[in-house]
């Protein structure tokens, strides 16, 4: 990407960012920067103005009827019954009222759910607490995680303009394309929300939803998961960076190489030192919402990793635990499939080594792929 292009996609953001600032007490929807998402708003205001003037004529009528009607200006109740024309006229102006709704309604539901001729798929998948990017047919994937850091969190440091609406790794997309969204989950149910797209999809485990977007103008557009989906529910953040074609092509070329390197890097023989660094890394990022930046855990909940059985003990079943997660507590995941060989041996080699743990040993990648293979 060249610098040019950088500084222009991070002054956007910055601007979008106060915008937002600026509107995040508002009460009205998001206008958004998708021709669905305007769609959609411009539908909602207009059932907006619609139900405004159906309260205007309802309410002034019975406000008339109470002070022009009242008893202590003599007025009398008249004494009828079924009238045919009063009934008919209040069955059928509501269904008019209806049906005028109901057209533009249909209209935007139907380009909403019309992803045929997309030009690029995206599988999203949910995990507790991060989604994970894969480009069909592209051999990229990824991970992305919050990159909001825990002295933030735990107010020991000021929080920055996107506080829990950052990540490492966005999902890029090109604009000016239609992107299809195929939505899902690997444990428990999350919902994909951005709202300056208008896309707002359930990831349920064993099924897959559909959504799709197209983006005008580059830019950094920010969501979150929209479902109670744990304890870090909150620090599930979504943000989608679009880049115009040419710099996309760049961008997935470089992560192509990326991931070729990473593969070709399994039988590399890493010392103690890089493995310790990297490990680092993957900890904060993937296993500190759980045991802690410090290790120390959630007593009752997570145990810890300073001093545990698994992190101290022997080799082999710390690499079960880790590769496979836990079936006594569910909370555990599996990251096998989740994490590189590379990131497994390194957050393996930092857990027995860091906190006072001080085991002195290491694993390198090839030993996590041999056990992968072996199973």
């Amino acid at each position: 990407m060249t610098g040019l292009g950088l500084s222009a996609l991070t002054l956007a953001d910055e601007t979008l960012t106060q915008a937002r600032e600026v509107e995040r007490w508002g009460v009205n929807m998001t206008q958004g920067v998708t021709p669905i998402s305007r769609d959609v708003y411009g539908l909602h205001m207009d059932i907006f103005w619609w139900c405004v003037g159906i309260g205007v004529v309802v309410f002034g009528v019975m406000f008339y009827t109470m002070i022009v009607h009242r008893k202590s200006n003599g007025a009398k109740a008249s004494n009828f019954h079924e009238s045919t024309a009063l009934e008919i006229l209040w069955t059928v102006v509501p269904f008019c009222i209806l049906i005028i709704m109901a057209i533009p309604a249909t209209s935007s539901l139907l380009k909403i759910y019309d992803t045929d001729e997309s030009d690029m798929d995206v599988l999203i998948t949910g995990y507790q607490w991060k989604w994970k990017y894969d480009y069909m047919g592209e051999g990229v994937s990824f991970f992305s995680n919050l990159s909001t850091s825990y002295n933030e969190i735990n107010n020991l440091s000021p929080k920055n303009p996107n506080y829990l609406l950052e990540v490492d790794e966005p999902l890029v997309i090109p604009i000016k394309q239609k992107v299809r969204f195929l939505i899902t989950a690997s444990d428990v149910i999350h919902a994909w929300w951005v709202p300056d797209l208008a896309v707002k999809k359930d990831a349920i485990p064993g099924y897959v939803n559909e959504s799709w977007t197209y983006i005008d103008e580059p830019g950094i557009y920010r969501g979150q998961c929209a479902e109670l989906c744990g304890k870090d529910h909150g620090f599930m953040p979504i943000v989608v960076k679009a880049l115009p074609q040419e710099e996309y092509n760049l961008w997935l070329a470089d992560k192509r190489e990326t991931a070729a390197a990473m593969k070709a890097l399994t039988e590399k023989t890493f010392t103690f030192d890089e493995l310790y660094a990297q490990g680092e890394k993957v900890y904060n990022s993937t296993c500190a919402a759980c045991h802690q930046a410090n290790g120390e855990g959630i007593p009752g909940t997570f145990p810890g990793i300073k001093g545990s059985k698994i992190a101290t003990g022997s080799m082999q079943d710390h690499l079960q635990m880790v590769v496979n997660g836990s079936t006594k507590n569910p909370a555990m995941q599996a990251f096998g499939p989740q994490l590189s060989e590379v990131d497994i041996a390194s957050v393996i080699t930092y857990q027995r080594n860091a906190f006072g743990n001080n085991m002195g040993d290491t694993i390198q990648p090839i030993d996590v792929l041999k056990f992968k293979q072996g199973q």
